[in-house]
């Protein structure tokens, strides 16, 4: 694969475009992700980030375009021989398995993942991840019984104990409190520097601006701008995207 700088691109879109009944949701959308990199995927409700999220895990099979993980073309493969790949990712709405403990709920990545765990160690390595979420607390806890925040961090647990390359994180900081906030951004760095590759779809724009080593920007499911946080937050373009163009 080639390089980013200084950083080897993991993960290469190329063209992928996606179309619902003739409604245009990704339009040709390319970029790079490199080993270590934190990409905020950003736009207005509707540009189409969470169809790319989608395309990215498999749950959705791409029109046109291509998708590469590392020297590997996953676009056309389902979304369970992804995650064995080395992607994973957490939802925008939270998917529980209601019938399981938060520790089993965990366990279920790492049997299914990337660097997959069975026996005495799977149990072990769920601990570890919910350490690390800091909800180890709750591993005999139904899953049901978690507050929304904690479910969020319990799926988080889950993508991680598979240990995956690439990870992609859908508004996972959305509806947290200032000290939550900022407990889920330091994680989120945590995880970049054990050299993850991560993608965040997010609103929040200072864990934007904290976190991104680069944006890309959709409107109306085409790519609208691509840089540095604060260059592109302060793009005419994407400030229409955001705002009207009366307020632009």
């Amino acid at each position: 694969m080639a390089s980013s700088g200084t950083k080897t691109v993991v993960l290469k879109i190329r063209g992928v475009g996606k179309s619902f009944s003739g409604l245009v949701a990704v339009d040709g959308l390319s970029f790079e992700l490199g080993a270590g990199q934190i990409l905020g995927l950003i736009g207005p409700n509707g540009s189409g980030k969470t169809t790319v999220m989608n395309l990215l895990s498999g749950e959705l099979k791409a029109d046109a375009g291509q998708i590469h993980l590392r020297d590997r073309e996953i676009g056309k493969l389902p979304a369970h021989a992804i995650a064995r790949q080395g992607l994973a990712r957490t939802f925008q709405i939270v998917r529980i398995l209601p019938a399981m403990t938060v520790l089993e709920n965990v366990a279920v990545g790492g049997v299914f993942g990337h660097a997959r765990h069975w026996g005495p160690g799977l149990e072990a390595r769920a601990g570890e991840v919910l350490d690390r979420v800091g909800i180890r607390h709750l591993s005999a806890t139904p899953a049901t019984a978690l507050t929304y925040t904690d479910q969020n961090r319990m799926e988080l647990a889950r993508a991680l104990i598979s240990d995956p390359e690439v990870l992609l994180l859908d508004e996972w900081l959305a509806g947290l409190n200032p000290t939550e906030l900022a407990a889920g951004i330091s994680l989120i760095g945590g995880l970049r520097a054990e050299g993850r590759a991560i993608i965040i779809v997010e609103h929040v724009m200072d864990a934007i601006r904290s976190l991104c080593d680069r944006c890309v920007v959709m409107n109306g499911g085409r790519k609208i701008a691509e840089g540095a946080p604060d260059v592109v937050l302060s793009d005419r373009a994407v400030i229409s995207a955001y705002l009207g163009d009366d307020d632009a």
